[in-house]
């Protein structure tokens, strides 16, 4: 079965599938039919929160950084190596909002991919862009 559609997630994604449920079991249940993705400095930035996010919530940092671990079966993370000549392009597209979110930017122009965020800060990119709380419309689609 070849794979037609697909979405670059940011790191709040990752750390909702993390941490959530509505969001891990989206992936899971898409996961053979639409290719996400992630710039790894997303997994990387992750990773940077879910110590502090763990102990707010009572919970071992172990267990959600063992998540995070497994999420890159169903997330691909992509190497800044692929992506890295479009810096200048995504930059430009995001550098009035947040341009430490050109990775996504990047990822989303090379693979020609909406993006699922929460972030308002990708919204005028020229990028569709899907929330979780209706990003299952585009999921369902053939």
């Amino acid at each position: 079965m070849s794979i037609a559609k697909g979405l670059v997630l940011d790191a709040n994604i990752l750390l909702r599938a993390v941490f959530g449920e509505r969001v891990s079991k989206l992936l899971e249940r898409y996961e053979n039919r639409v290719r996400f993705c992630s710039p790894h400095i997303c997994f990387q930035e992750a990773r940077k929160y879910i110590p502090s996010i763990s102990v707010k919530r009572s919970l071992a940092p172990e267990r959600g950084l063992s998540r995070l671990d497994q999420l890159s079966r169903l997330v691909e993370p992509v190497d800044v190596t692929v992506y890295a000549e479009l810096e200048q392009t995504a930059r430009s597209r995001i550098e009035l909002r947040d341009p430490d979110d050109w990775p996504i930017v990047a990822v989303a122009l090379l693979l020609d991919l909406p993006i699922w965020t929460e972030d308002q800060d990708f919204f005028g990119s020229g990028i569709a862009t899907w929330t979780t709380d209706r990003v299952e419309l585009y999921l369902r689609q053939r």
